[in-house]
């Protein structure tokens, strides 16, 4: 009694390994492809007509100077930039 794992014809053709694993690329595939791309497009073209009207006014971009800025927080105006002194400390001989 032999048994064996596969049997004795296969019930369909014997195709490579490379080949069955790639899907079908026809006209339903193409026209799946073309119609969500399209409704993607018109999606964000309807979402930048929503926005369009705002993006147009004067001062809708925000410009905040550091005064501006710093009354909104409720904190002190940065200090200036202090520059630093020489790296020599030593008094120049007098003359």
């Amino acid at each position: 009694m032999a048994e064996s794992s596969s049997p004795a014809e296969p019930p369909g053709p014997v195709v490579a390994a490379t080949r069955a694993r790639q899907g079908r690329f026809g006209r339903p595939v193409f026209w799946v492809l073309v119609i969500s791309t399209l409704l993607a497009a018109i999606a964000l073209f309807i979402a930048w007509m929503e926005k369009a009207p705002g993006l147009a006014q004067p001062g809708s971009q925000q410009s905040v100077s550091t005064k501006a800025a710093a009354s909104n927080f409720s904190a002190p105006e940065p200090a200036p930039v202090a520059t630093p002194q020489a790296a020599d400390q030593t008094p120049a001989p007098p003359r």
